[in-house]
């Protein structure tokens, strides 16, 4: 699993071409296909070796600010891809810093869940509702439709269920038995 992990990261920071086929459509088969060569042909130290080193300057990851704010999502998720992997695994705390940026990112959720089969609403169950206007969100509506299925839980678990993770988020989904049903069944992810 860290094996293909590794060759993942280091081919969508190396290799431009290949990062549109990382969100699927007709390009998804090559960058698989360039995927499976790299994780092949190159041991893992190195590919380790080549993650750690960073973008290279071409790279669209090495312009700055764009490392962070591409990646905190993607390296918070891959790593409780492998944490979760693990028997008897449980959530992590999860830094406060952190907790807020993984919230806000999830304002992408609209572009993740746009095909969802029913509405979809985010709610963080960490922080109360604001007692006035214009106090913290606490809520995202991930995809405007009716019936609407409401996720709840905390910013880090409804990252993980967002990139599709539904089977290791820990989160509760709450509406009508047939709309959560066909949520449960509809397949997204980034």
């Amino acid at each position: 699993m860290t094996l293909d992990l590794a060759a993942h990261l280091v081919l969508r920071e190396h290799r431009p071409d290949a990062g549109l086929g990382l969100l699927g459509g007709p390009l998804a088969a090559h960058t698989r296909s360039l995927q499976h060569r790299l994780a092949a042909r190159t041991p893992y130290p190195r590919l380790v070796q080549m993650f750690r080193g960073g973008p290279p300057r071409y790279s669209l990851f090495a312009l700055p600010g764009a490392d962070e704010r591409a990646n905190v999502v993607e390296y918070f998720v891959h790593h409780e891809d492998v944490r979760r992997a693990q028997p008897g695994w449980e959530p992590r705390k999860v830094d406060p810093g952190l907790t807020e940026v993984l919230w806000d990112r999830l304002r992408m959720a609209r572009f993740v869940l746009r095909k969802a089969p029913v509405g979809v609403e985010l709610a963080r169950d960490d922080q109360a509702e604001p007692a006035r206007p214009g106090g913290p969100r606490v809520r995202i509506t991930a995809k405007a439709r009716t019936p609407v299925v409401t996720v709840t839980g905390p910013p880090a678990e409804l990252t993980l269920w967002v990139a599709g993770r539904t089977a290791a988020a820990r989160v509760r989904l709450d509406g009508g038995d047939e709309a959560i049903a066909a949520l449960s069944g509809a397949h997204w992810g980034i």
